[in-house]
């Protein structure tokens, strides 16, 4: 598992820039993404990876892409300052875990660190240093552990078109 940082106010055209939105299709999103600030992030980043970032990540456009497209990269989850808000719920309906936490000038990429959603702990191993945050709501949890919003309704086995 690898961190990579990024500052504040990361916008949703530097997480998928506006050329590479000819498809929905998670991997194909994910091998563009942040191609104008971090080339190498698409060749390099793996399964379970996190990003570390500062205040409003995911601001700007309100497209499903920029989650999407980390989801595809294998992003295990984004801790942020704060989430753009329709960045926030983009991420939580399809399944991209997300922490707001004030951890921004704590962490580093070279750091180990291990989440606890269900407390609320982050333990940096490097450091030897624990960082609480607020976990989400049970059934946002409930949500993202399903694989977002529509295959929880599927598991519920909710009629949608009642």
């Amino acid at each position: 598992m690898r961190i990579w940082k990024f500052g504040h106010n990361v916008d949703t055209d530097q997480i998928i820039p506006a050329e590479y939105l000819t498809t929905g299709n998670a991997k194909k999103l994910a091998a563009h993404a942040f191609a104008k600030v971090r080339p190498e992030f698409s060749e390099e980043v793996k399964e379970g990876d996190i990003i570390v970032a500062g205040e409003n990540f995911g601001c700007g456009s309100s497209r499903e892409h920029a989650p999407r497209a980390l989801l595809g990269a294998g992003i295990r989850c984004v801790i942020a300052r704060s989430f753009a808000r329709i960045f926030f719920r983009n991420s939580i309906n399809i399944g991209l875990h997300l922490i707001e936490a004030d951890v921004f000038d704590r962490i580093e990429e070279e750091d180990e660190i291990e989440i606890s959603f269900e407390v609320g702990m982050i333990r940096n191993n490097t450091k030897k240093e624990e960082y609480k945050f607020k976990p989400l709501p049970e059934f946002m949890q409930k949500l993202l552990d399903s694989g977002g919003l529509i295959p929880y309704i599927k598991e519920q086995k909710w009629e949608l078109n009642k």
